[in-house]
């Protein structure tokens, strides 16, 4: 039985570092796609105080309070020094 148990928790670790060499390369790629998702969420939530029109402003509306404390360190990443809103100043 001790044996057994000891053949389980080498497979499970050999399996974990098979997945984790697997998926290396592909940290970077998938990191990068997911930031450039997050800022196209934001550009979409924002956008309407910004300008743009907006669709979606009825149902986004609600996730701006949530996301502000995400929007210095947005619209920093994405080049732009000071806020683009004229009534936020996060900066």
């Amino acid at each position: 039985m001790i044996k057994l148990d000891t053949l389980k928790a080498w497979y499970r670790q050999a399996s974990f570092y098979a997945e984790e060499a697997y998926n290396a390369p592909y940290r970077s790629a998938i990191a990068r796609a997911k930031r450039e998702q997050d800022d196209l969420f934001m550009l979409l939530i924002f956008s309407e105080m910004m300008g743009v029109p907006n669709p979606a402003s009825y149902y986004t509306l609600e996730l701006q309070p949530l996301l502000m404390e995400r929007f210095h360190d947005w619209h920093t990443r994405i080049g732009m020094e000071h806020s683009p809103l004229d009534n936020i100043k996060c900066c």
